[in-house]
């Protein structure tokens, strides 16, 4: 989940600064005063939708050592920081991608991702929680759910689907901004202020809204990477380490936290904005795959 928070959260704050350094610069006065040109301003909103999603694609790995503090592993004697890079070394050259980088970050909690603009160039972090909770069989599962998802080039995918999405988000939030500005505000001639507020809350209400797509991709694809992280690790280990993320997650999340929980359930509306899929249904989808 966190790949994913870090993702949308970087690309939610880089739309919002081009939106307000665009509309500063009057290009959004530009574009409207002839009247609205619809294509013109969907050309507009896919150049700027996809460059601030492969923006963040290409800033994730620097962003994620940063916010999470991860520590890469360059030259240690430590005994566990040996066999983690060593079997990261193992499981890529299984996957045919090249050697990530290797990092481990302070949480209490069993977590890791991986991020990177490129399958050859990717980071591997786990947290110390999952280094003192879990045994070495289920911490190589683990990696390789987290290398499937490099091989799988996951990463690159979701920046092209939240470049879409950014595409449609910043054209309905203008189009609804000019409407509002024409109809409500009653501006005759070039956009009013109305126009600029409407934008902002439209985009953020739109791409909060929008995030249901991505987070569909988010459930499917971990359902893949978990397939991949069996084949490389081996089915049992991949099972177990799910299990072992079921018990050190008893407790419930506070309901404002459980629609993004690794394995809470929500009913409802809820799911429609998890990251992942319920450990049980994961699980599950393991034990259903032919032996």
């Amino acid at each position: 989940m966190k790949r994913i928070v870090l993702f949308l959260a970087t690309n939610i704050a880089i739309m919002l600064v081009l939106s307000v350094v665009l509309s500063l610069l009057g290009v959004d006065g530009y574009l409207t005063q002839q009247g609205l040109n619809l294509g013109q301003l969907l050309v507009f909103c896919a150049v700027f939708g996809m460059g601030g999603s492969f923006l963040s694609l290409a800033i994730s790995k620097w962003l994620a050592k940063k916010s999470t503090g991860a520590q890469v592993i360059t030259d240690s004697r430590d005994p566990t920081a040996q066999w983690l890079v060593e079997t990261v070394r193992k499981l890529a050259r299984s996957a045919g991608i090249g050697m990530p980088e290797v990092a481990v970050f302070e949480s209490a909690q069993p977590n890791a991702f991986a991020t990177g603009a490129r399958r050859d160039s990717a980071l591997v972090a786990v947290s110390t929680g999952l280094l003192r909770r879990m045994d070495k069989d289920e911490i190589e599962a683990v990696l390789g759910h987290e290398i499937t998802h490099v091989a799988n080039g996951d990463m690159v995918t979701l920046a092209l689907i939240q470049g879409v999405v950014n595409t449609f988000v910043m054209f309905l939030a203008r189009v609804v901004g000019y409407v509002v500005d024409r109809t409500v505000f009653r501006t005759e001639r070039d956009v009013g202020p109305g126009y600029y507020i409407t934008v902002i809350v439209a985009q953020i209400v739109f791409g909060i809204l929008a995030s249901m797509i991505v987070m569909w991709f988010s459930r499917q694809r971990e359902f893949r990477a978990d397939a991949g992280g069996a084949t490389l690790a081996g089915r049992d280990r991949m099972i177990a380490a799910l299990e072992a993320l079921k018990t050190n997650h008893p407790e419930p999340l506070p309901e404002s936290l459980a629609a993004f929980g690794i394995s809470g359930a929500p009913s409802g509306w809820g799911r429609l904005f998890m990251s992942h899929p319920p450990l049980d249904e994961r699980i599950a989808a393991l034990r259903g795959q032919t032996a």
